[in-house]
C-alpha cells in the first residue's frame, strides 16, 4: 500500500502541492503530473522530471507493527538500486551519476529505509524496505550530512517516538530546488547536473486529538564546495544567496513549516505547530553532547528535542 492521506483516520494529511509554475512546466512539456506520482510500499514519491530528482517522498510510519531488520538482509544477495520503469529513463538520474568521476556523496534516501519497514509480518516489512532502493527516492548527499545529525533526527523520530510509543506519523522529506543550486563538477551522459543543497523534513502527528506538524531544515552547500564536488561559485554569485549564508553545513535546524513552504515552493497540510519562531533555530546546543560523523561519538537526541520544544 502506498502513502495514504487518511492514515490518521479523522485527521487527513494530503501530500504537498507543487507551485503553479512547476505545474505549468509539465503542461508545456506535454507531461501528466499524475504519471510522476509513484506509489511504493508504505510510501510514495513525486518525481521532478526536469531536475531528475524527487520533489518529495511521502511516508506513512506505523510504530505498532515495525520490524527491525538489518540492511544486509533486505536483499537476497548484494544491494541493488534501480531506475523506475514506470517513467522514462531520461527523467531520473541513476548509476551513471553515482559512479561518475569526482563522485564523493551517498545515495541519500528521501524515504528512509527503516521508516517504511512495517507491516503484518517480517516479509512485508522487508519488501517495503527493499522498495526504497529506487533512484527516484535518492538525492546525492555528502556523508557528513547523510550520516550525521540529520540521521540522528530521523532515528529519534522513528525509534524514540513512533516505535517506542506505538505511534503513527506521516513524514515528508525532500530538497529545495533553487536557482543557485551548484553544478556537479563532471557532466553525466553529457548533461550538466545541479545538486540540491537544502533538505527539509515535515513530520505530522496527532496529540490530544489535534493534528500537529514540525519542520526541519539542513544544508550541504559548503560541504560540497569543500570536497570539490561542485564547480566553484564566484563571489558575486555567493552574495545573491545571503538568506542561507548563516546556515552551517550538516547541522540541522528546526523551522516553521511556512519557512519550508517558502524555500521549496510546496504547500503543506495545515496543522498546529509547537515551534513558533520567525527564525530557524539550530538543533545543536552547547550543553548537549553532539558528536561528529566518525561514529566515535553520540548525539543525545532526547535532550535536543526536549530543549527544542518538539512535542511528539
Amino acid at each position: 500500500m502506498s502513502y495514504v492521506h487518511h492514515f490518521f483516520e479523522s485527521h487527513p494529511v494530503h501530500t504537498p502541492s507543487i507551485h503553479p509554475e512547476e505545474v505549468a512546466k509539465f503542461n508545456a512539456a506535454g507531461l501528466e503530473l499524475s504519471d510522476y506520482y509513484l506509489a511504493y510500499q508504505n510510501y510514495s514519491v513525486l518525481q521532478n522530471p526536469f531536475r531528475k530528482f524527487p520533489y518529495y517522498s511521502a511516508v506513512n510510519v506505523d510504530g505498532t507493527c515495525f520490524h527491525k531488520l538489518k540492511r544486509d538482509t533486505i536483499f537476497e544477495g548484494s544491494e541493488r538500486w534501480e531506475k523506475d520503469a514506470r517513467i522514462p529513463e531520461e527523467t531520473q538520474w541513476g548509476k551513471a551519476l553515482y559512479d561518475a568521476e569526482k563522485y564523493d556523496f551517498d545515495k541519500g534516501h528521501m524515504a528512509k529505509r527503516e521508516d517504511v519497514q512495517w507491516g503484518t509480518d517480517v516479509e512485508a516489512a522487508r519488501l517495503a524496505a527493499k522498495s526504497t532502493f529506487y533512484y527516484t527516492n535518492a538525492i546525492p548527499q555528502v556523508s557528513k550530512l547523510n550520516r550525521g545529525v540529520w540521521k540522528s533526527i530521523e532515528n529519534y523520530i522513528l525509534h524514540h517516538e513512533a516505535v517506542k510509543d506505538s505511534m503513527k506519523i506521516c513524514l515528508f522529506s525532500g530538497p529545495a530546488f533553487r536557482e543557485d543550486d551548484p553544478e556537479f563538477l563532471k557532466t553525466v551522459n553529457d548533461e550538466k547536473v545541479r545538486l540540491p543543497y537544502l533538505f527539509w523534513k515535515v513530520v505530522y502527528y496527532v496529540h490530544n486529538n489535534e493534528l500537529h506538524r514540525a519542520g526541519f531544515l539542513t544544508s550541504q552547500k559548503r560541504l560540497m564546495q569543500k570536497k570539490r564536488i561542485v564547480k566553484p561559485v564566484s563571489r558575486s554569485e555567493g552574495a545573491r544567496s545571503t538568506q542561507f549564508n548563516s546556515f552551517k553545513d550538516a547541522e540541522t535546524y528546526q523551522v516553521n513549516v511556512s519557512f519550508i513552504e517558502q524555500i521549496s515552493q510546496l504547500t503543506f497540510e495545515a496543522a498546529a505547530e509547537t515551534f513558533q519562531s520567525d527564525a530557524p533555530e539550530k538543533i545543536i546546543l552547547s550543553r548537549v553532547n553532539v558528536r561528529n560523523s566518525s561514529g566515535n561519538e553520540s548525539v543525545n537526541m532526547e535532550e535536543i528535542v526536549k530543549n527544542m520544544n518538539l512535542k511528539l
